[in-house]
């Protein structure tokens, strides 16, 4: 069973319970759509253009996050999958059986813990799971 993860595209915090966001990737929309429908819990709801634009959402129809296969800026998307610290460790082992890979190793920070990772194929995105409120 997967741990609760949420997913927020950009710069503002928790942006994904309202939006749809798509993010533009360099590399195999079929092996990414596997690979995020797996880390996060979604389905594939759309697939146009053999593969070339796939839309996953929630098992009853909310449109979550798009893939486009496209050249993707280097730091034009930054992915940020947060989770509670007494679930980082597990949910780092469960994104890497699904075929991410870590970049850095997981260290601790003031604001919590984090692990640079990257997809299966290499778009980077981290795992953070941030300290309770004091």
């Amino acid at each position: 069973m997967a741990a609760a993860v949420r997913i927020a595209i950009g710069q503002n915090e928790g942006m994904a319970a309202t939006r749809f966001d798509l993010v533009t990737i360099d590399g195999d929309t079929r092996v990414l759509a596997s690979f995020w429908s797996a880390a996060l819990s979604l389905v594939q709801l759309e697939c146009e253009d053999d593969g070339r634009w796939i839309v996953l959402g929630t098992p009853d129809g909310m449109r979550r996050i798009g893939l486009q296969r496209g050249l993707a800026q280097r730091g034009g998307v930054h992915l940020d999958l947060a989770c509670s610290i007494t679930d980082f460790d597990s949910e780092l082992l469960r994104l890497a059986d699904l075929g991410a890979r870590i970049d850095r190793p997981a260290r601790h920070e003031p604001y919590g813990r984090i692990v640079n990772m990257a997809d299966p194929e290499g778009n980077v995105f981290d795992l953070s799971a941030y300290n309770e409120p004091a």
